[in-house]
């Protein structure tokens, strides 16, 4: 029976990206001055585990570098060679490199070859002149050869000169090939380390009526002649995904050690997170266990999946809703059983929507853990002494919102190191530590998530702020601006307090983009900031963005959904209230500020049921970083709703960001509040 294993590739893309970035993270806690060995038999596992993988698809380009790449962390857990900030670059390259190629293999797109040549030669220059066995060997001009030649002598150092011939019995369950073990790789593994001789056994084989496809009926006796260790061996073995029973023994030698072998061909299988005990040598080793050792306690399901279960949910609690109105007009025998029913089913709902939803939670760590490399490396182009401080990482918020507010927060951690922490030199004249901090936090407050961004740097200057942003014609010459109003000049498109353009900053596309960003999420950004004592950032999200709590409000024979977060606070004004300005704006008066209002019948093209302002509501709202007024006629009450695109079934609508359904039947509007009140802006400057 041949198997697609076309089918596998996406699961080994997904567990390969996570195994890079746990790597990545892992060497930027290696402490080069005292490392941790099981630091380094983690990395060591996940180059292995890629290459097994890369190897079992037939992507022999990753399988080429993973191989050099094993062979260095062999060489680094073993101490023969020293872990240095040098090394730890190299191996973080690696991971750069690594990431670009299962992207590229993943897309079919081809692999940047030059880039890979170069860095895999650095990576096999490592391991030839490494002190010791290896120093004299010269550097192979085949990148495999020189690779292969550095394991041998580095598996040799055990017992320089004397090899060990092993008998192997291997013994398969007869589920052995339906789980997909191919041992012809395993085999061909194996004869990277030495001379290798297979037995196959045929005794248990049936006649052909009598077999069935895919089960396993062979066992094999495999002789091998090697100055590898004994782990480097059982190695091989460890992602055999079947029942079954491995035997070693081992007697000396007395051939020869070979100089140089080049093997042909690198196949291997994929290993599993942990190394399997070595035992006496003719101990029987359980190599893999029955189903329950596949127990993983989790499943890989699709995005598609989960959305469409979200959707469906989402129509049995409009159907709830339903059920619940129609059962308030209905009298008579049996109607208290109805409601008393109705009620459970709410209950049950609401239960069921909260798990669904909790599905598609994630820890916001998926986002925090790139930045550790992020910090590192651009303190280290910037030369500036900065220390990462993460909190919260285990706070959980919707995969939606986390795969958008990845690119806000790179823009304010690299402001944060290129304009906020100081140089060490203008640290220590100030008394401070020469290393600045950046912490990140993360936490829930009500049914929001907040995420914090701040710096111990030297806080935002105001007098520079504002006259840059008078040079730019941000602000006129003559308005006289709170210390508020100027922190919130940096937000404002286009502008920017750095004196030349890098490609770090300068450009003045930053900080706009991260408001408008979480502003498209639902949220808002606040800033904080203190000369000399640091700056901090504060972003409010939704926990989710596929139910919203929102407030109904009429507008003439409409129903629309304000999101509260959105929402500050609701009053009536009295006709003295309300100024109308030169242009024919109104304003009124809120909290020490003055506030358009915007009236919605107008907006929409409706007729409305109040045209005075003392008629109706005025609903103060916060978006784009403004606060407006939305007249409105009456205000129906808040409830919870469940989103519905109207760009997947329909198209954009300006001031609209989706659809919900209500529980009498009819479809009220989600307003957008930050485009609103951009597009409302757009028409009164036209």
């Amino acid at each position: 029976m041949t198997i697609d294993l076309t089918q596998f590739h996406d699961a080994f893309f997904d567990e390969s990206f996570e195994a890079l970035d746990s790597m990545e993270s892992t060497l930027l806690k290696l402490d080069t001055g005292s490392p941790d060995s099981e630091s380094i038999n983690t990395i060591f596992r996940v180059a292995h585990s890629i290459k097994g993988g890369a190897a079992t698809f037939g992507f022999g380009e990753i399988t080429s570098f993973t191989h050099s790449l094993e062979t260095l962390l062999d060489e680094l857990r073993g101490n023969r060679i020293a872990i240095s900030p040098q090394i730890c670059d190299l191996l973080l390259k690696s991971v750069d490199v690594l990431r670009a190629m299962l992207a590229a293999t993943k897309a079919k797109q081809p692999i940047d070859a030059q880039g890979v040549a170069d860095l895999q030669f650095d990576i096999e220059l490592v391991i030839v002149h490494r002190e010791g066995a290896s120093a004299a060997a010269p550097l192979a001009a085949n990148s495999s050869a020189a690779s292969d030649l550095a394991a041998v002598a580095a598996a040799g150092a055990e017992q320089p000169g004397r090899l060990v011939e092993w008998q192997i019995d291997l013994r398969p369950g007869p589920q052995f090939f339906e789980r997909g073990t191919d041992p012809v790789r395993i085999f061909r593994e194996l004869a990277v380390l030495g001379n290798l001789m297979v037995t196959a056994h045929l005794d248990a084989l049936p006649p052909c009526q009598d077999m069935e496809p895919g089960r396993c009926y062979l066992s094999w006796s495999l002789s091998l002649v090697s100055d590898a260790p004994e782990a480097a061996i059982r190695e091989i073995f460890e992602w055999v995904n079947a029942d079954c029973e491995l035997t070693f023994r081992a007697s000396q030698s007395s051939l020869p050690m070979p100089a140089v072998r080049v093997p042909a061909a690198v196949v291997t299988l994929p290993a599993p997170a942990a190394p399997l005990p070595a035992g006496d040598a003719a101990q029987p080793v359980p190599v893999a266990q029955s189903s329950s050792a596949m127990d993983s306690g989790s499943i890989r399901v699709g995005v598609e999946k989960i959305d469409e279960l979200i959707n469906t949910v989402g129509e049995l609690v409009i159907t709830h809703a339903m059920l619940s109105q129609i059962s308030r007009g209905i009298s008579g025998p049996g109607t208290e059983g109805l409601r008393t029913a109705i009620q459970q089913l709410e209950r049950n709902m609401r239960q069921l929507q909260e798990s669904v939803m909790r599905v598609r939670m994630l820890p916001i760590s998926a986002v925090f853990s790139r930045f550790p490399r992020m910090v590192r490396d651009l303190g280290q182009r910037l030369e500036k002494q900065v220390d990462l401080k993460i909190t919260g990482e285990t706070t959980e918020l919707d995969k939606t919102v986390l795969e958008k507010i990845g690119d806000p927060l790179v823009h304010l951690v690299r402001n944060c190191i290129d304009h906020g922490i100081e140089s060490a030199a203008v640290r220590a004249a100030t008394g401070k530590n020469i290393a600045g901090t950046i912490h990140m936090n993360a936490s829930h407050r009500g049914g929001s998530i907040c995420i914090e961004v701040s710096d111990d740097g030297g806080g935002l200057d105001c007098e520079r702020i504002v006259a840059k942003a008078r040079a730019a014609g941000l602000v006129g010459a003559d308005d006289n601006l709170s210390r508020e109003e100027i922190q919130e000049l940096i937000f404002l498109p286009g502008f920017s307090t750095a004196e030349i353009t890098t490609d770090v900053s300068g450009r003045g596309v930053g900080m706009d983009v991260v408001r408008r960003n979480v502003s498209d999420l639902g949220g808002k950004i606040e800033v904080q900031s203190e000369r000399g004592r640091g700056s901090q950032f504060l972003i409010t999200l939704p926990l989710t963005l596929a139910i919203v709590d929102g407030l109904s409000v009429a507008v003439g024979d409409q129903t629309y959904i304000l999101p509260m977060m959105s929402t500050i606070e609701s009053l009536r004004l009295s006709p003295t209230q309300v100024t109308t300005i030169a242009d024919g704006r109104e304003v009124f008066a809120f909290r020490d500020d003055y506030l358009p209002i915007i009236r919605l019948y107008r907006f929409f093209g409706l007729t409305p049921r109040a045209r005075a302002l003392h008629d109706g509501l005025v609903v103060v709202v916060e978006g784009a970083g403004r606060r407006v007024g939305l007249f409105v006629d009456d205000l129906l009450g808040q409830q919870q709703v469940v989103i519905k695109s109207l760009e997947t079934n329909y198209g954009h609508v300006a001031g609209i960001a989706a659809a919900t359904i209500l529980g009498d039947g009819s479809v009220a509007l989600i307003l957008d509040v930050p485009d609103l009140i951009r597009s409302a802006s757009r028409r009164e400057a036209a």
